[in-house]
C-alpha cells in the first residue's frame, strides 16, 4: 500500500507509539539530512514473525541462515562483543545491561516513508494504516531527572589516558577509542518520552530506537558504520569532534579549528587507513578509494569531521561476510584494531554491548545500511539498569583533560533529555 501523507510528523508519532505496544520494534529516523546512499527518510519495523538471537560464538552463521530464510526485509542489532567471534578476544568486564550479541527479526509490519509518501509492507496494508491512524497521541507526564552515575572518576580517568598515552609512546598501539560509563540504577523511564527528548535536543541522521522485549535501545548517532549499494560498499567513520558556536561566525572559526587541528586530523587519516584495510577483505582488488577525507558536516550540538571510504564488493563475497569483515568499526576500536581491542578490554570498567555495536537492516534487495551505536541511552526496564558511554580517540598528540571533557560533550545531549545537566555530572 502507498499512501500520501500531509501531517508527517504526527503520523511518525501515531506510529512509533503503535509500535510500543509490541515486544519487538525497531525505527529509523534520517531527521530530515540528504543523503545520497539513503532508501528512505524513516523505516519502521514492527513485530517479529521470526527471529534470531545470539551470543558470540556462531552468532555470523546463524545470521546467514535465518538471512537464507527471510530474504525480505530484516532488522537487528550487532553487538560490540563479536569482536570474540572473529577474533582471540574475551569480554571480561561486568554487563549489567545483558543484551544479546546478535539480534534480527523479520518484521510482520514494515512502514517505509520517503518525503511525504508512505510505503507499508504487510499481508494486510489497511489494517496497519488504519491502527497507526486511530492511535490518540499522548502528552507524556514530567519526568523526574535520573540520578547518572560515572563508572571512571574524572582523576582516574586522566591516569589512565595517561597510561595509554605510554602504550603509543612504546609502539603497542597508533590510536585507540578509550570509553567510559555512566550509568544509573533503579532507574524508571518513558523509553517512548526519552526517545523522542533526545531526538528533538540532538537530532542526527542515524537516530533509531530499537525495543527488544525488556531492553531498549535509544540512539541518536550521526555515524554511519558500513552501507552496501549494489555492489558498492561505503563507509564514513567519524573521528574529530568540536563543540557548536555562540553564532554562525563562531561555527565557522570552530570548523576551520577543526580542520587544522594535528590530533583530529591524525586520528582520523588512522581510522581511514583501518577502514580502508578491512574493505580489501571484501573488495574486488584495486577497487578501495577514498571518497571524501576531512569533511566537517554541523550537527545541532557537534561539528564533526567524517570521511568516507568506498569500494567494489567482490562477487564471491555475502553482504553478511561483508559486515563481518569490517566489524567492529574502525572509528570505535583504534590501530592496530586488534591489540587496541586487548588494551581497551584491560583499561575499560564496562562491557561495552551493544554501545559501539550497530543497528540496521537488510533490505529485500540485498542492501544493508549500518549505525555506530554512539550518543545512545541503553536500558534495561527489567533490572532498571540505564546506561550510556562514549569515548574519544587517544594519539600521540592526546591532552587527557581535553579528552575528558570531548567524552562530556558527547553525552551532553542524553544528560539533557534524562533531565540533567553536564555541569550537574561528579568531578
Amino acid at each position: 500500500m502507498i499512501k500520501h501523507i500531509t501531517d508527517l510528523q504526527t503520523f511518525k508519532n501515531k506510529a512509533l507509539q503503535w509500535a510500543s505496544s509490541f515486544n519487538v520494534f525497531c525505527y529509523l529516523d534520517s531527521n530530515n539530512f540528504t543523503d545520497p546512499y539513503s532508501k528512505f527518510d524513516t523505516l519502521i519495523a514492527i513485530d517479529a514473525r521470526d527471529e534470531v538471537v545470539s551470543l558470540a560464538g556462531n552468532a555470523y552463521s546463524k545470521l546467514e541462515q535465518f538471512r537464507k530464510e527471510h530474504p525480505g526485509w530484516i532488522t537487528g542489532f550487532l553487538g560490540y562483543d563479536l569482536k570474540n567471534e572473529t577474533e582471540q578476544l574475551l569480554s571480561q568486564n561486568a554487563d549489567h545491561l545483558q543484551f544479546p550479541d546478535l539480534y534480527f527479526f523479520a518484521p510482520r509490519y514494515l512502514v517505509l516513508i520517503k518525503g511525504n509518501i508512505v510505503e507499508i509492507i504487510a499481508d494486510d496494508p489497511a489494517f496497519v494504516l488504519q491502527s497507526i491512524e486511530s492511535q490518540s497521541l499522548y502528552s507524556t507526564a514530567e519526568m523526574p531527572p535520573v540520578n547518572v552515575n560515572q563508572r571512571f572518576s574524572k582523576a582516574t580517568y586522566l591516569n589512565t589516558v595517561e597510561k595509554i598515552k605510554n602504550h603509543i609512546n612504546r609502539g603497542d598501539i597508533y590510536v585507540t577509542n578509550f570509553c567510559q560509563e555512566f550509568f544509573a540504577e533503579n532507574a524508571v523511564i518513558d523509553p517512548l518520552a526519552v526517545f523522542s527528548r533526545l531526538n528533538e535536543i540532538s537530532p542526527n541522521p542515524f537516530a533509531a530506537f530499537f525495543k527488544w522485549h525488556h531492553h531498549y535501545i535509544l540512539c541518536a548517532t550521526p555515524e554511519r558504520f558500513l552501507a552496501k549499494r549494489g555492489d558498492k560498499l561505503i563507509s564514513q567513520p567519524i573521528k574529530g569532534t568540536a563543540k557548536r558556536g555562540r553564532d554562525n561566525a563562531d561555527d565557522e572559526l570552530i570548523k576551520a579549528q577543526l580542520r587544522g587541528t594535528v590530533k583530529e586530523l591524525q586520528e582520523n587519516v588512522m581510522i581511514v587507513d583501518l577502514v580502508r584495510n578491512d574493505l580489501t577483505k571484501s573488495a574486488k582488488q584495486g577497487t578501495v578509494q577514498t571518497e571524501e577525507l576531512f569533511g566537517v558536516y554541523s550537527f545541532k550540538l557537534v561539528h564533526q569531521m567524517i570521511s568516507t571510504v568506498i569500494c567494489q564488493l567482490d562477487q564471491n563475497i555475502s553482504a553478511i561476510q561483508a559486515v563481518k569483515n569490517t566489524f567492529p568499526m574502525g572509528s570505535m576500536t583504534g590501530a592496530p584494531k586488534i591489540s587496541a581491542m586487548q588494551l581497551m578490554e584491560q583499561y575499560e570498567q564496562s562491557r561495552r554491548g551493544v554501545y559501539s555495536g550497530a543497528i540496521g537492516y537488510f533490505s529485500a534487495d540485498d542492501d544493508f545500511d549500518f549505525n555506530v551505536v554512539i550518543r545512545s541511552i541503553l536500558y534495561n526496564q527489567q533490572n532498571k539498569y540505564l546506561s550510556f558511554q562514549a569515548g574519544s580517540a587517544i594519539t600521540y598528540h592526546a591532552d587527557a583533560e581535553s579528552e575528558y571533557e570531548e567524552c562530556l560533550l558527547k553525552v551532553q545531549g542524553i544528560m539533557e533529555a534524562l533531565g540533567q545537566l553536564k555541569s550537574s555530572l561528579p568531578s
